[in-house]
């Protein structure tokens, strides 16, 4: 429980259904001394949880994860910068913290299952041929604007049997007036936007605080090797940027690429981006096993982009070559690509390299 609309909705369904259900709250890791500015665990976040635990009549605990976190999201967030790529700390979260810490947590307290306010849903079928227990598929949110199936495709057949998404059959909307037919007071609450840790701040000062090392000017190149202006640390920009490059140009042009060996940032018009294939690693087969041949599939390189269509290659050590039909403007180191065949999601990897 966040003190969210959409957890505070999954408790009172899984209670109405008739589930013993226990509320729990992380306590994540904030920079010292803006200890009240995590966006997921605010003081009054944690009233408001408090508060529809006890409204709901069910206990609630506040999990104390500012060690484990600071250690696996935050320090692997700032290296991805450090080494050039755009890293997506959500989906380290979700495999560590979410599914690794909080569920043994919760298992300790002798829960059967872990629910959470995420988008998606989960459907388990018998084998025809065996009678027994398929694997556990994952499947969009109904509310396609809202589903977050793309940053739960890290989760594995044993944290999927333990899995509860309560609200994944529903839309933002119908999620709404159930919380106004439940009488909780968080119906009309804002969604979260940002990353949790950053506070009322933004990466970019985030990183000047804690990595001050990525502060490293650069020259900015065009695709001939002309110097054509100065950067200030490519940990400060991503792939596509096109606002805050600071040089003047007959053409808008945006990032393409970021040249560790140089530590130059290479730029080029609209028309010289993007890429028909990308390398992914450290996949995760939602089945628990790759595919034997290549497949078709449609591919999201980012929790915002359009599904792409494409052929996906598995490769040995656990990783994938992506040929889409289309070339994609926005392909970026450290997001990840998530594969989909209709609702069904199979699973996805770090994005390496275009």
């Amino acid at each position: 429980m966040s003190g969210g609309v959409d957890s505070s909705v999954a408790a009172a369904l899984l209670k109405e259904q008739g589930y013993n259900v226990i509320g729990m709250m992380l306590r994540l890791w904030s920079e010292p001394g803006r200890e009240s500015e995590n966006r997921c665990c605010t003081l009054d976040s944690m009233s408001l949880a408090r508060r529809i635990a006890a409204r709901l009549d069910i206990p609630f605990y506040a999990v104390d994860a500012r060690q484990v976190f600071r250690q696996t999201v935050v320090e692997a967030f700032i290296d991805g910068y450090t080494q050039g790529i755009t890293p997506n700390p959500c989906l380290v979260c979700n495999r560590k913290i979410r599914w690794g810490f909080l569920l043994e947590q919760a298992l300790a307290l002798g829960a059967d299952y872990l629910a959470t306010g995420h988008y998606a849903r989960l459907r388990t079928a018998q084998s025809e041929a065996t009678g027994e227990t398929a694997p556990v598929q994952l499947l969009k949110g109904r509310d396609e604007g809202k589903d977050q199936s793309y940053v739960l495709h890290v989760l594995n057949q044993r944290q999927l049997r333990r899995a509860l998404f309560p609200v994944g059959e529903y839309t933002k909307e119908e999620v709404r007036q159930m919380a106004r037919d439940f009488n909780l007071p968080v119906a009309s609450r804002a969604d979260s936007q940002d990353l949790c840790f950053l506070g009322e701040g933004t990466y970019a000062e985030f990183l000047e605080r804690n990595a001050p090392a990525v502060k490293r000017p650069g020259p900015i190149l065009n695709t001939r090797g002309e110097v054509i202006g100065e950067h200030r640390g490519l940990a400060f920009y991503t792939i596509g940027q096109r606002r805050g490059l600071g040089i003047a140009a007959a053409e808008p042009l945006y990032v393409k690429e970021k040249d560790l060996a140089r530590n130059a940032l290479v730029v080029a018009p609209r028309a010289e981006l993007g890429s028909q294939t990308l390398l992914a690693a450290e996949v995760n087969w939602i089945r628990g096993e790759a595919p034997p041949a290549p497949f078709r599939a449609e591919v999201k390189i980012r929790y915002k982009a359009r599904p792409a269509w494409a052929t996906v290659t598995p490769l040995p050590e656990n990783r994938v070559r992506v040929q889409f039909d289309q070339p994609l403007r926005d392909i970026t180191p450290g997001q990840a690509a998530v594969f989909y065949q209709g609702e069904v999601c199979l699973g996805g990897g770090l994005i390496q390299q275009p």
